[in-house]
C-alpha cells in the first residue's frame, strides 16, 4: 500500500462491511481500509484467522473491528449481522460482497444438484442478500458505495473446463451489479463489480474437484508465464488498492463498471 494513500485517511468516520473477511481479498481489504480510518465489520465463518484479523486490528485502532460469524446465504444470519453492525458503529457506508466459494467442478452431467444449489446459494444469493440487508442502511445515509467481487471466469474468461456452477454465479453477479446500478444511482449508491483472475488466496480450499473433469478438457497450450504482468498469480494487496479506490470519493463519478483487475491474464485464454 502506498503511504500516501494511508496518509490520506479516506475513510475517516465511515463503516464498511466486509464478507469473506476471513483471509485473502476481504482480508486485504479489511486491513487497508482500517488503516486509512474505516470500522470495519468482518463477516465470515468466525474462526481462528478471523479472531486474530480482529485482534489485529482492533490493536491498530481502538475498537475499529467487529467480527460476525456469518453464512451470508443465511437470510436470517444476514439480516442479524448487517443490524448489529449498524448498532455497533452508528450507520454504514461501505459494503464489499467479497464472500465466495469454487465449489464443485465436474462435467455437467456429473453434478449433483445439490453440488449447484451449493455455488448458487454462497455466491450469488449470499451476494443479494449482503446488498438487500444493508441497502436500507445506505439509503439513510444518503450515498454510498457497495463492490462486489465476480471473476474472470464466466465473464472474460470461459477456459476452466467444469466450472461451469462457479463461472454461471460469476457472471450472475456483474449482471446483478449493473442492474443495481442503475436502481441505486437516484439514491447516490454506487455499485461497480471487480474481476480479478488468479489471487494468492485460500479460495482454493472450498474447491470440490470430480476426476472425470479431465474427460472434457480441451488442452490449451499457454505462453510462458499466465500474466503478462505478473511473475505469478496477483497478491490480495493489488485487489484491496482497487476496493478502497471505487470505496472513496476518489470514484465518485464510477458506477456500473466491471473493472478487470488480471495483469492482462484473460487476454490470453
Amino acid at each position: 500500500m502506498s503511504p500516501n494513500i494511508a496518509k490520506k485517511q479516506r475513510f475517516l468516520g465511515k463503516t464498511a462491511i466486509i464478507t469473506g473477511a476471513g483471509s485473502g481479498i476481504g482480508r486485504a481489504a479489511a486491513i487497508q481500509m482500517a488503516r486509512e480510518g474505516a470500522n470495519v465489520a468482518l463477516f465470515d465463518l468466525v474462526n481462528e484467522r478471523t479472531s486474530i484479523l480482529e485482534q489485529k486490528l482492533n490493536k491498530l485502532r481502538k475498537d475499529c473491528a467487529l467480527a460476525i460469524d456469518v453464512d451470508t446465504s443465511d437470510a436470517v444470519r444476514m439480516e442479524e449481522a448487517v443490524r448489529r453492525t449498524v448498532e455497533h458503529f452508528g450507520g454504514l457506508d461501505i459494503v464489499f460482497a467479497n464472500a465466495g466459494i469454487n465449489g464443485a467442478v465436474g462435467p455437467i452431467e456429473e453434478l449433483s444438484l445439490s453440488d449447484w444449489e451449493k455455488t448458487i446459494s454462497v455466491n450469488l444469493t449470499g451476494t443479494f442478500l449482503t446488498l438487500k440487508y444493508s441497502i436500507p442502511h445506505l439509503k439513510e445515509k444518503g450515498k454510498g458505495s457497495i463492490i462486489i467481487t465476480s471473476s474472470i471466469n464466466g465473464n472474460s474468461r470461459f477456459a476452466s473446463f467444469g466450472w461451469s456452477p462457479y463461472s454461471t454465479t460469476k457472471a450472475g453477479q456483474v449482471a446483478f451489479a449493473k442492474m443495481a446500478a442503475l436502481e441505486l444511482a437516484k439514491f447516490k449508491i454506487r455499485v461497480n463489480v471487480i474481476c480479478p483472475g488468479a489471487i494468492s488466496t485460500n479460495i482454493d480450499e472450498s474447491t470440490e474437484f470430480n476426476e472425470d473433469v479431465e474427460s472434457i478438457v480441451i488442452p490449451i497450450e499457454f505462453p510462458e508465464g499466465a500474466q503478462p504482468l505478473a511473475d505469478g498469480p496477483g497478491k490480495p494487496e493489488n485487489v484491496a488498492d482497487l476496493v478502497a479506490f471505487l470505496a472513496s470519493d476518489e470514484s465518485i463519478h464510477i458506477t456500473g463498471a466491471q473493472i478487470v483487475i488480471d495483469g492482462a491474464e484473460s487476454l490470453l485464454s
